[in-house]
């Protein structure tokens, strides 16, 4: 018998998976199939723990020698929470491909000390984990790298990205996390954040945003109407592929239909137009997305 679930919560991640391709967010959601690892979000994860360790030094440690020190002895606790992780580099007998790899990791820490003065900042929270419920019943989750809380009480949002800034038509799905973000601050804290910052260690590039309460409310229309579409397509089973540019990139293309794939077995029971409910079966056809 299946141990699937119908989906509880929305993420900002989950929620880009099904804005990029519905099928995408079954596959992870409903099916949880597995997804090898990748370097550059491995690399991510890695970058995150040091900066998240910095701040457990004294304000006058927080230097960038001492931050570097840090990537080997956080990539150790990485793998040995992650053992799968050593996939990465199984065929790097020599390690000459992992020492370039931390190397790399090594240069965007080093970079972050040119966008932020940790000596000077004291983060109220570091890798919040935080959970609301709207009054629609939607429950919203994410973890937030930084919280820091200004002695006037505004609050700042600050998430890291190891990549590139994206131009400016590409940035709404940045924009939109960093809005979910407040959302969830907001309803949590009753505290409109003062500023949203993304820090792209990729780039060195700092971009900040003002949010006012209208973003929130749009954003929180977006979610709603999103969420009816998740609900749907998890009631029907219909969930049919969005192909982009960004295929290229996806795990799954063997099970995909547009690459000639069949997904698994659909393991939760659907709803027919007639309001029947079936046992579980294959599914591949399309959820509409709100705008």
């Amino acid at each position: 018998m299946s141990t699937s679930k119908p989906p509880r919560s929305l993420s900002p991640s989950r929620a880009n998976d099904f804005m990029q391709c519905p099928l995408l967010y079954r596959f992870r959601v409903i099916d949880k199939l597995p997804e090898k690892p990748s370097e550059a979000a491995t690399r991510g994860t890695l970058v995150h723990a040091v900066l998240e360790r910095l701040f457990d030094a004294p304000a006058v440690e927080r230097t960038a020698p001492r931050a570097k020190a840090l990537v080997p002895g956080q990539w150790d606790r990485l793998l040995s929470a992650r053992p799968e992780l050593a996939e990465l580099f199984a065929e790097d007998a020599g390690g000459e491909r992992l020492a370039a790899w931390l190397g790399q990791a090594e240069t965007l820490v080093e970079r972050w000390f040119s966008l932020e003065d940790p000596t000077r900042l004291e983060p109220a929270e570091r890798e919040l984990l935080v959970e609301t419920e709207l009054a629609s019943g939607l429950r919203l989750r994410g973890v937030i790298d930084r919280v820091d809380v200004a002695p006037t009480g505004e609050v700042r949002i600050v998430d890291y990205k190891t990549g590139k800034a994206p131009r400016p038509e590409y940035a709404e799905g940045a924009r939109f996390q960093m809005i979910f973000y407040a959302l969830v601050v907001r309803r949590l804290k009753g505290v409109l954040p003062r500023r949203l910052q993304l820090v792209y260690l990729g780039s060195g590039e700092v971009v900040t945003y003002d949010p006012v309460e209208a973003d929130l409310e749009r954003v929180e229309r977006k979610l709603l109407a999103l969420w009816q579409a998740i609900e749907l397509a998890t009631e029907t089973g219909d969930w049919r592929p969005r192909p982009t540019k960004l295929c290229g990139w996806c795990d799954h293309q063997a099970r995909c239909p547009e690459f000639g794939g069949t997904p698994p077995v659909y393991p939760l029971a659907v709803r027919t137009a007639e309001g029947a409910v079936a046992a579980p079966a294959e599914a591949t056809v399309d959820a509409g997305v709100p705008g």
